[in-house]
């Protein structure tokens, strides 16, 4: 089941600041509950209402999953920038293949 940030964001179509938008708290359960509605995009979504939403807030959790995975392996800029000058200068594929493995080692669905 997608965390209560997700469901959140496929409620408000669009990414969730937990400063300023809404305050979440977890109980000795782990059960998540919106403490706190500071946004004025949208009134405070009943737990219907965000239920309703699972499967969105699913895939946008599994999305922001892979971003996570891929951002770590894609390396530093400097690393891809030293990349993209080998290539250049030698005429390589280096930064295109280090890429594409990224890519396909973390699909999106």
């Amino acid at each position: 089941m997608a965390h209560l940030k997700y469901k959140i964001q496929a409620y408000l179509g669009r990414e969730v600041n937990l400063q300023e938008d809404v305050e979440i708290e977890k109980d000795e359960k782990g059960v998540e509950t919106i403490n706190a509605w500071y946004t004025s995009d949208k009134a405070k979504p009943t737990d219907a209402q965000l239920n309703a939403l699972s499967s969105q807030a699913t895939a946008l959790e599994n999305t922001a999953t892979i971003d996570g995975k891929r951002q770590v392996e894609y390396l530093s800029w400097q690393q891809q920038m030293e990349m993209i000058y080998k290539d250049q200068k030698n005429g390589t594929t280096t930064f295109k293949d280090h890429c594409d493995k990224v890519r396909s080692d973390n699909p999106k669905e």
